[in-house]
């Protein structure tokens, strides 16, 4: 697992660039694709700029991982997908799964 040295905070105010990745998976492929991503992340995607965090979530059928991202604005995440080995990484995943991807704004967060 990689941890983060300061948490995701989901806001309306803070302004970020949200990125929801939805990778369908055979369940046998499901962790699998964990690693990879996890392994991308913690070796490239946390050292570019504006990068701000990665959650990591497996659906318990096996089906799904779901990739929640954050970064600084839209345009340091069209960087990060222009760079060739982070483009390069992203085909391996492809291997194993589908992506739909969504690009998202916090509307609202609620708390007990």
């Amino acid at each position: 697992m990689v941890k983060s040295k300061d948490p995701a905070k989901i806001s309306p105010e803070n302004g970020l660039f949200t990125l929801v990745n939805v990778f369908t998976v055979e369940p046998p492929n499901q962790n699998k694709v964990v690693q990879l991503l996890q392994n991308d992340i913690a070796e490239l995607i946390c050292n570019l700029p504006g990068f701000v965090s990665c959650s990591i979530h497996t659906s318990l059928d096996g089906k799904a991982v779901i990739n929640y991202a954050q970064w600084k604005n839209k345009e340091y995440w069209e960087a990060m997908r222009k760079n060739p080995e982070a483009a390069s990484r992203m085909g391996r995943v492809h291997q194993f799964a589908t992506l739909q991807s969504y690009s998202c704004r916090v509307e609202s967060v609620q708390h007990a």
